[in-house]
C-alpha cells in the first residue's frame, strides 16, 4: 500500500462554476470527475504541488489561493496499487478561462486524465456522472452559499 498526500483545488470562476477533470482507472475503466490536484512529492508544501498539478492538468498558473476548506482521505487502487491517499481542498478564485493542459493528450492519459471542463452548480446536480467525492453538490452549494467554513470539512469518500 502506498501512503501519500494530496492537494486538490476547488476552482472557481466569477460565475461560480467549478473546474472539474474527468479521470479514467486504467485497470476497470471507470470514470469519475473530481477536483483538479493529485499527489504531493515527500516534503513537497502543498501550493506547490497543487500549483503544479493545475499548471500540468488544465493550464492555470495564477489564482488567488484561499485557505484549506474540505478534507478527505480513501483508499483506491490505481494501476496495479493501493493508495490510500489524505487529500486537503483549496479554495481558488479565477479570471474566466479556457483549460489548455501544459501535459500533451499523451501525458494527459498516462495520468488516467480525458477531459477537463466547467460545470455549474445546476450542471452537478442534474447530472448523473460518477464524482469524487461523491456529495460534491451539497458540499458546493454550501460553500458557495456560506463561503468558506471556519475549519475544514471532512467531505468523505
Amino acid at each position: 500500500m502506498i501512503v501519500r498526500r494530496a492537494a486538490r483545488a476547488i476552482v472557481l470562476d466569477p460565475r461560480d462554476r467549478i473546474l472539474l477533470v474527468l479521470f479514467r482507472s486504467p485497470e476497470t475503466g471507470e470514470e469519475w470527475w473530481a477536483t483538479p490536484g493529485g499527489g504531493l512529492e515527500p516534503d513537497e508544501p502543498p501550493e506547490v504541488g497543487l500549483r503544479r498539478e493545475l499548471a500540468e492538468e488544465t493550464g492555470l498558473e495564477d489564482g488567488e489561493f484561499g485557505r484549506v476548506v474540505w478534507e478527505r482521505r480513501h483508499s483506491f487502487r490505481w494501476a496495479g496499487e493501493t493508495i490510500d491517499q489524505s487529500e486537503t481542498y483549496v479554495v481558488i478564485r479565477v479570471p474566466e478561462f479556457e483549460p489548455k493542459p501544459q501535459f500533451t493528450p499523451e501525458e494527459l492519459l498516462r495520468e488516467g486524465v480525458h477531459d477537463v471542463r466547467w460545470w455549474t452548480l445546476d450542471e452537478l446536480a442534474a447530472s448523473d456522472a460518477n464524482f469524487a467525492p461523491t456529495r460534491i453538490v451539497g458540499f458546493l452549494r454550501q460553500l458557495l452559499e456560506q463561503g468558506p467554513p471556519s475549519a475544514p470539512i471532512d467531505v468523505g469518500v
